[in-house]
């Protein structure tokens, strides 16, 4: 079978290893379960993967690609077991787009790695880590059963994600944990819209960059929407984010900021806009100055500054359990608070630096 697919691959990209020139019409197909071909298909302005097995231990590794190239998934693409960190697929270049055929899926088959314990327990891989830049696209993306963490999205620019499917369901009842959707570091002007997410944990998690916008998303299941946490890396400055026409849906949180604490960094820019939440189970807003080690400790320190906030018309619903608004911070400064929502569940009797003149409350 394995001499078959190298043969079949062989054939499909001969022309890509040949003495001569590619053109810019040039495409190849990569398939089978084997990637012995994947640097004469790297040279292709096409690139279709099509019904592919990446052995494993290996990285589907799409990095360098030249500019303008396309990258079509095709049928179904699964990757063979391996504890390791992965990154199971890795894309970046410039001018790059990257699309999903109709019908097609790629399956992280992660309940082989799923042990309920995410970033401890068994060693499992990341999914995507796109670095990306110059009119980037990333469209229409069936995402399925991720292991861990979905898109790391990091030093990425001008880049643009809209359509993609992350569906990890099947987590809920097999151990799915840490499988955040969207990972977001040290990138500028990165638009992601359009997206439905059914995960484990955040929809986005923001740790750095610079005019990032989420828009007419769906969260499902997970930990919300989500600035941080911020410190505590190289890189500890979010400056410019919009959150815009989500529906956050039976999460714990629906739209929280959270800074680490003791640590260092700044919050700023940042706008919570016309989201709509329900079914919350812990907290409908949250922004918290005292998150550690996965945890929150009620003691919020001001080495992050929270400032530029803007909270506006921002509705819907928690649970009988949940609190609707938790404010935990210090160093926090012209915020601005209006037309926000929030039903059911209880108010949160310890929230504390609060800017006076905001409109915030819990």
């Amino acid at each position: 079978m394995v001499l078959a697919n190298s043969v079949l691959l062989s054939a499909l990209c001969a022309f890509a290893v040949s003495a001569a020139p590619l053109s810019k019409r040039d495409s190849c197909t990569l398939s089978g379960s084997s990637l012995s071909s994947l640097s004469a298909v790297k040279k292709c302005s096409s690139i279709i993967i099509k019904d592919l097995t990446v052995p494993a231990g290996q990285t589907l590794d799409l990095s360098g690609l030249t500019s303008g190239t396309t990258v079509t998934f095709q049928g179904t693409t699964t990757f063979g077991y391996k504890e390791w960190e992965g990154p199971l697929i890795s894309i970046s270049g410039s001018k790059i787009n990257v699309v999903g055929a109709s019908g097609h899926v790629i399956d992280g088959q992660g309940a082989k790695w799923w042990d309920g314990k995410g970033d401890s327990g068994k060693v499992k891989p990341k999914f995507v880590k796109l670095g990306l830049t110059g009119t980037s696209k990333v469209t229409g993306l069936n995402i399925k059963n991720a292991p861990h963490q979905v898109f790391s999205v990091n030093k990425c620019s001008d880049l643009t994600i809209s359509g993609v499917t992350v569906d990890v369901k099947a987590g809920d009842s097999a151990g799915g944990h840490n499988t955040d959707a969207f990972d977001v570091g040290s990138s500028t002007n990165v638009v992601i819209q359009g997206c439905t997410v059914y995960n484990q944990d955040d929809c986005i998690a923001v740790n750095s960059g610079k005019n990032i916008k989420f828009l007419n998303n769906n969260c499902y299941n997970g930990h919300g929407i989500s600035i941080g946490s911020v410190g505590g890396r190289s890189d500890n400055v979010v400056n410019g984010f919009w959150a815009q026409n989500n529906n956050v849906i039976n999460s714990d949180n629906g739209l929280r900021i959270k800074t680490v604490q003791g640590a260092t960094g700044s919050v700023s820019n940042v706008n919570f806009i016309s989201n709509k939440i329900s079914g919350i189970k812990k907290f409908g807003i949250v922004i918290e100055g005292d998150y550690l080690n996965g945890k929150t400790t009620g003691s919020a320190t001001g080495g992050v500054p929270i400032s530029g906030l803007v909270m506006k018309d921002n509705t819907g619903s928690v649970t009988s359990s949940a609190k609707r608004v938790k404010i935990l911070v210090k160093s926090a400064s012209n915020w601005k608070w209006s037309g926000v929502s929030i039903t059911g569940g209880s108010s949160f009797s310890g929230c504390s630096g609060i800017p006076s003149g905001s409109g915030a409350s819990c």
